[in-house]
């Protein structure tokens, strides 16, 4: 039975902390561990240089109030100054650490997520809106990226943190219980705002994907967005999209925007005991006047970080989240999975069997029902059916961009799917009703993907299909750049440049797919006039609605709701009145319609 394709859940709660997420962060720091031990290094002595700071005013101001040292005072504000400076760059050094480390991750992230998606199945894309894809690849990827930086700086505010309660326990174990009497207070505040903050940053994350979708799908058709003059149409469907992420944005900014002053009341309320308290002291000869002014000092560094973590706590969620949604995308398995061990396929000659094929998309909706098919090597394979009928299903599962449901393909008397897929197509090729052109010249999309294809092969595969003409006539030819998805082009030259691709590879099985569906009467004609060529020596599979293509095929193939129901040549199927030949009458019907209707 076929598996029912995963979709991803863009709406599926995600923990503040997961530490599966964390281990496999983790992991893309290997090979960067100088500078992860560099980083931590710099924190730490950024962490001291906190510490040190506020107890070297203790010492100035004792050394003035008790002494009038003004000799210690000169000494101790020397290397005041050279300790805040050593802070500095310390911050700044760990700061451009946490960047370079989290860059690396991040590449080295979003290069995996790439790879991992070139290899999953069709069923997975099928089931998925490829905005959806885009914005787990680039958005979340670039979210985890910052994880990195709050981690570094997490370690720095809590080191920062300890250091501070362990100098003021030792400056004054009578005064710290009055500075950390404000901590249950705060820690209240925070743990009741993580609550509220939490449901904000997820519902944010969800709403940016529903924006990427729709923005990806209303581009991707965008001449069937024009045609049918629905661009007011969408564009309201989309700023409702948009609205909703404005709203969950400022819903996060809001509750985002409750702590700060919250701690900034807080942090008040605590210096205002420790001088009030301290004062006593003081007074009563207790501690010196450096203590407490040491004292309020560290107070106001307590809260910075603390703040810090408070503004960090979103971007954690956020990294966690976006972790989640990542690794959940590169840990779905491809249904078109290699046996192990799987050997590669050698030099195909071409023989075909479909034994029992039956296929579903979704289970309980079949698609193809016990197909049964013997092909020849070498011969010239057309199938032809109403749409619906399973055509190009049938040769999407010769290409293993599925598997059957039930049954079996052999090429050679070899089962496919034991062996190596990339053994399998690199010695097919396809021609699609879309012709699929890629960013860079035109050489290169003839030989995309092919080193052994010369500058020579390429050329004379060109002109062999009818397309060395216009190309040449192009001011940089063969180096002329494409734009994406080969826009600069006519349909029939894009058509024409895939001819051209599919031929230069030299397959031993071509499969042409409706590839001369969209091509004007003179680009057919100049196709046709390659094909002769291009299907000479190979085992070729070609579906067509033009009947009149396939006249010449060694055998048609006619499916109907996923059955073969008629196999012969052309003259054997037409004597049989069967579908064929009703496909071929209605097909003549409509040329004379058409040749009637032109002026």
């Amino acid at each position: 039975m076929s598996a029912q394709p995963i979709a991803l859940d863009d709406r599926r709660e995600r923990r503040l902390y997961d530490h599966r997420v964390v281990l496999r962060l983790a992991h893309y720091l290997r090979g960067q561990e100088r500078l992860v031990a560099l980083a931590l290094a710099s924190i730490l002595v950024y962490s001291g240089t906190v510490v040190a700071l506020p107890w070297m005013v203790k010492l100035v101001v004792d050394s003035y109030v008790r002494e009038r040292d003004l000799a210690a005072i000169d000494m101790v504000g020397a290397a005041y100054l050279l300790v805040a400076t050593l802070q500095f760059a310390m911050g700044y050094l760990h700061r451009r650490l946490n960047v370079l480390v989290g860059q690396r991750v991040l590449e080295n992230l979003r290069n995996d997520a790439f790879a991992h998606l070139q290899h999953l199945s069709m069923s997975f894309f099928d089931a998925n809106e490829a905005g959806r894809v885009m914005s787990r690849v680039q958005n979340d990827s670039k979210e985890v990226e910052g994880f990195v930086s709050i981690v570094f700086s997490t370690l720095a505010d809590l080191l920062s943190i300890i250091g501070i309660v362990a100098a003021m326990f030792v400056m004054s174990p009578t005064l710290t219980p009055v500075a950390l009497i404000v901590v249950p207070i705060l820690l209240g505040m925070m743990t009741i705002w993580q609550r509220l903050f939490r449901e904000p940053v997820t519902e944010t994350r969800r709403a940016l994907a529903d924006v990427n979708a729709h923005l990806q799908e209303t581009i991707s058709g965008i001449r069937v967005v024009q045609s049918l003059n629905r661009e007011r149409e969408n564009s309201r469907k989309f700023a409702g999209i948009a609205n909703a992420h404005v709203a969950a944005w400022l819903r996060m900014i809001r509750y985002r925007s409750i702590l700060p002053p919250s701690l900034t009341i807080v942090q008040a309320l605590g210096i205002a005991l420790v001088v009030a308290f301290g004062s006593v002291l003081v007074i009563g000869g207790s501690i010196g006047a450096g203590v407490v002014i040491a004292f309020a000092i560290y107070v106001e560094r307590f809260f910075e970080p603390l703040g810090s973590l408070q503004r960090r706590y979103g971007g954690l969620h956020e990294s966690m989240a976006a972790g989640s949604r990542v690794f959940e995308l590169m840990d779905i398995e491809p249904d078109v999975a290699e046996r192990p061990g799987a050997a590669d396929m050698p030099t195909l000659r071409g023989e075909t069997r479909f034994e029992s094929v039956s296929f579903e998309y979704r289970p309980g909706l079949p698609i193809l029902r016990d197909v049964d098919l013997s092909i020849r090597a070498g011969s010239a394979v057309a199938i032809v059916g109403p749409t619906g009928a399973g055509k190009t299903t049938l040769v999407s599962l010769l290409l293993r961009l599925y598997d059957p449901t039930r049954g079996r393909i052999l090429v050679d008397g070899q089962d496919i799917r034991g062996v190596r897929r990339e053994s399998l197509v690199r010695q097919m090729s396809i021609v699609m009703q879309e012709p699929v052109l890629f960013t860079g010249s035109i050489r290169e999309n003839i030989r995309y993907c092919h080193e052994k294809v010369t500058d020579e092969d390429a050329e004379r595969a060109a002109r062999v299909v009818g397309a060395h003409e216009f190309i040449a006539a192009l001011p940089e030819g063969y180096d002329t750049q494409l734009q994406e998805r080969g826009g600069n082009l006519s349909p029939g030259q894009r058509q024409l440049v895939s001819f051209a691709r599919a031929l230069a590879a030299d397959p031993r099985i071509l499969v042409l797919d409706e590839a001369t569906a969209y091509v004007d009467t003179y680009t057919e004609m100049l196709i046709q006039r390659g094909l002769r060529e291009l299907l000479r020596g190979r085992t070729s599979l070609v579906i067509a609605h033009r009947l009149s293509t396939v006249r010449n095929a060694d055998s048609i193939v006619v499916m109907d709701e996923g059955r073969i129901v008629e196999q012969g040549t052309h003259d054997e199927l037409v004597s049989a009145q069967g579908l064929y030949a009703r496909l071929q009458s209605y097909g003549a019907q409509r040329a004379v319609e058409g040749r009637q209707g032109q002026p």
